[in-house]
């Protein structure tokens, strides 16, 4: 099941990224992020009140060339409307932001006109309302003909709280499993023309996917169902992620957000990096969101035939990759050419076991044998003369491998000892190609653990 999606738009330096990063705050409070994801995302999953949601920062939206001047104003426009138009159709709510200080400008009212037309919700936003004085901002927005704003202080947190719960009240229910859950779902995922289309057709056997050297051919999630050694997979190859637009260049700040979707239904993610170009920032946001959104990750070198010979083997993008992976170092690395058809038998077996590893079960008597030996082997560091300890630990019933662990207070786990107790865990269990979620939780009996799992 997906989660829902929430955009947040706006006009440059109206604290888009301060509230994004306010939101995912509250959510770390509850469920721990991954460690060592690269910090200029703009993607997270935040929970509030028990309800998770993707938020998305939809940075961008600009009257402003790439030089610093004053763009045409038709190309302008053309840019606005056509970002805006990107977060309409893949969001469930829009939340418009606003500087309360600065009232309404005309780029606030353009997006609001184009926001009025949607069917989706919309929220209002009135950021940087430090002060009780600011009350009177929220009749001039009034002319927008939206709902009364929510005054929020992203950068203090004023307000903010109040506003989520006004967003989980207009998210969707939530769906029903698909119907074809019984089948691994494997998104692939990746910036335009690294070759995801054609690595489909590789793995197909045949031209089902429309191949075009033009960034942006694929429009909407196609899902392909196949059977691999008796084994039912469905194979999603990604919408395109880059309109034509003489503004391009501009969006791609939304280039994720039309593969959200697809990458929440699926079981793991196929991340298709060009060879011949190496990884790139936006290779690094699709596999960051993907292992925070709990799914399994396995890495697709397309191109080798591009490269020279001693560039094609996976030993060598495994040392290669080791820096701007290097939140990911458990997800494989599969080397091909959906051209030259060279490593294409591999992926999907690849893909398979990383999808099998995380169903993989922890018994509780290993799971705590394994955990206390590594606190023996080498005990937790004291602060303010308290150490962490461990009452006892249990694996959550999530779709990704979670553990819970109970322990003596909640604030003395250090980043550090985190990975050390994940790399203890991954070497007794595997859990290949998975992130591994450790949430810790204040008790010490058996008894608080059960409650938990319930």
């Amino acid at each position: 099941m997906s989660r829902p999606i929430v955009a947040i738009v706006g006009r440059p330096n109206v604290g888009k990224s301060t509230l994004f990063n306010r939101i995912l705050g509250w959510r770390k409070a509850i469920v721990d992020p991954q460690s060592g994801l690269t910090r200029d995302r703009l993607y997270g999953v935040a929970d509030w009140s028990g309800r998770e949601f993707t938020i998305v920062d939809t940075a961008g939206l600009s009257l402003w060339g790439p030089s610093g001047e004053v763009a045409e104003e038709s190309e302008s426009r053309e840019a606005i409307e056509a970002q805006t138009k990107v977060a309409i159709e893949e969001a469930d709510v829009i939340v418009l932001l606003l500087d309360v200080r600065e009232g309404l400008t005309a780029i606030d009212r353009d997006i609001a006109h184009l926001l009025r037309r949607s069917d989706r919700s919309v929220l209002v936003a009135a950021n940087k309302a430090d002060s009780p004085d600011n009350r009177h901002f929220a009749h001039e927005v009034l002319e927008l003909g939206f709902d009364e704003p929510s005054l929020v202080s992203a950068q203090h947190g004023l307000g903010v709280g109040d506003f989520l719960d006004r967003v989980i009240a207009q998210l969707p229910e939530s769906g029903e499993p698909e119907a074809d859950s019984k089948a691994d779902r494997l998104a692939i995922m990746g910036r335009p023309n690294v070759g995801k289309s054609s690595l489909l057709n590789a793995l197909l056997g045949d031209e089902r996917a429309l191949v075009s050297p033009t960034p942006g051919t694929t429009r909407d999630p196609v899902d392909t169902e196949v059977v691999f050694d008796g084994v039912p997979v469905v194979l999603i190859d990604t919408a395109g992620i880059r309109r034509k637009s003489t503004a391009r260049d501009r969006l791609e700040h939304y280039s994720l957000l039309r593969g959200i979707h697809a990458m929440e239904r699926a079981d793991a993610v196929l991340l298709v990096i060009d060879a011949s170009a190496g990884a790139l920032a936006q290779d690094q946001h699709v596999a960051g969101y993907a292992l925070e959104a709990g799914k399994g990750l396995v890495i697709v070198v397309n191109k080798i035939d591009l490269v020279e010979p001693a560039k094609r083997k996976a030993a060598h993008w495994r040392t290669e990759l080791a820096r701007s992976f290097k939140f990911a170092p458990f997800a494989p690395i599969v080397t091909v050419s959906a051209k030259t058809k060279e490593g294409i038998p591999a992926v999907i077996p690849a893909a398979l076991e990383v999808v099998g590893q995380r169903r993989i079960k922890m018994p509780p008597n290993e799971l705590n044998k394994v955990l206390r030996q590594a606190f023996t082997d080498h005990p937790p560091p004291s602060f303010k003369g308290r150490r962490l300890k461990l009452g006892y630990a249990t694996q959550a019933a999530s779709e990704a491998p979670t553990v819970v662990m109970f322990v003596n207070d909640v604030g003395l786990l250090h980043f550090s000892y985190r990975r050390y107790l994940e790399k203890a865990i991954r070497e007794r269990f595997g859990l290949e190609g998975n992130p591994l979620k450790l949430v810790l939780r204040e008790g010490t009996d058996k008894r608080a653990a059960s409650r938990s799992k319930s």
